[in-house]
């Protein structure tokens, strides 16, 4: 058996690297879950949607996505403002931090978070501050948090948060806008730029307890310096063919866009259009394609590791994976998630890595991805109940 060890990966992705290697992979957030029935008809057509992306010019095809991934997620001013489309989220955030480190910007950036974010910025010498979860809560106290604790240029968001589910927009029967508003008064009153890692915005738009609004349309309207990186990539069960894109405020955009013709010339246009029809696939069935599924593990999960062990985490929103935390205080995430690889063959991943920058933080939680075959998710989980009660 091989052996395990956190010491050997420098990074969450690294981990999930390894996780890839086997059966029970309960570590990425991608997509691993079979097609829909309306899904599979789409994959009938691959021919024929090839040959239409063959005829068509690239604008086509790339205006064509943006129309529909943009519907999908009821953004309709993300439809009147320019973007720019890269095959990567990651990519994007190279170029988003490229521009950073030309203008000498700091960055604060909230934690916990996926570890990529805060080692794209290091690795290019951007220096970067921990802008901690909890002080975005309370609508009422953001502008003085910000105050208190944020002297960067940049504040770098991700709404909804991977791992925690934390969202900016309130809930029903507030001001749902309030957090967006205080965060947007502050930076306009302090000459900060505000950067959003919107990757998993399409699980606001499947959960009907929190509201959908036209976040464009407040950010235009206010006059603010912003970024905003959107994804196909955690959506839809596409073996990771996806588009992301760079949203970027009028007085950003034109050294965004420059920066962004030095790394490539355009996304495969039959990607555009293959992610396309999945995008007008959910608009039709109103993503419940996606929601069903993450719905029914998300119960199966919470039912049967919620326990003296482990406690689930209630999400700000039901993004496509489970946070718990671990209440003894005498065991770690990393022994834990070696414990259930070795014992169950199940690879989850330890929370530590999502603080970076206070790893010790993340003993206290592991990660389950969401995103699997039912069929499948239910065995591993079964695996890592038993392996759970033998670790007592």
């Amino acid at each position: 058996m091989q052996k395990i060890t956190t010491s050997e990966y420098a990074d969450l992705t690294q981990h999930e690297l390894e996780a890839l290697k086997h059966e029970f992979n309960l570590a990425d957030a991608h997509t691993h879950q079979s097609q829909s029935l309306t899904q599979r008809k789409i994959i009938s057509r691959l021919p024929s949607l090839w040959y239409q992306s063959e005829r068509a010019t690239q604008v086509e095809m790339e205006n064509k996505f943006i129309r529909s991934f943009f519907q999908y997620h009821q953004q309709p001013t993300a439809l009147k403002t320019p973007s720019l489309l890269v095959y990567a989220a990651s990519i994007g955030m190279v170029i988003v931090s490229n521009y950073f480190k030309k203008k000498q910007l700091s960055v604060q950036l909230i934690t916990p978070c996926f570890d990529n974010l805060p080692d794209l910025l290091r690795n290019l010498g951007v220096p970067i501050k921990p802008l901690r979860e909890e002080l975005l809560e309370d609508a009422s106290a953001i502008y003085q948090n910000l105050e208190r604790h944020c002297k960067s240029d940049v504040i770098f968001l991700v709404s909804p948060n991977n791992p925690t589910g934390f969202e900016l927009t309130g809930n029903v029967g507030t001001d749902y806008k309030a957090r967006f508003k205080e965060l947007i008064r502050f930076a306009k009153n302090h000459n900060k730029i505000l950067a959003f890692d919107f990757c998993f915005a399409s699980f606001i738009v499947q959960d009907a307890k929190v509201p959908t609004f036209d976040v464009y349309s407040l950010l235009e309207k206010s006059g603010v310096s912003y970024i905003a990186i959107e994804d196909s990539g955690k959506t839809w069960p596409l073996q990771d063919a996806k588009v992301a894109l760079i949203k970027a405020s009028k007085n950003l955009y034109p050294e965004l866009h420059n920066i962004h013709t030095a790394y490539l010339l355009n996304v495969s246009p039959f990607i555009l259009n293959l992610v396309s029809e999945y995008c007008e696939d959910s608009i039709k069935d109103k993503g419940s394609s996606i929601k069903n599924l993450l719905e029914r593990n998300r119960k199966i999960v919470k039912k049967e590791l919620s326990g003296d062990l482990l406690e689930f985490m209630e999400p700000g929103t039901l993004v496509s994976v489970a946070w718990f935390k671990i209440r003894n205080s005498k065991i770690m995430a990393t022994t834990l998630q070696k414990h259930l690889y070795r014992k169950a063959r199940v690879y989850v991943l330890p929370g530590t890595y999502f603080f970076w920058d206070k790893p010790t933080r993340g003993e206290r939680y592991i990660r389950i991805a969401l995103a699997r075959d039912t069929i499948m998710f239910k065995k591993a989980i079964a695996k890592v109940k038993k392996a759970l009660y033998a670790y007592r």
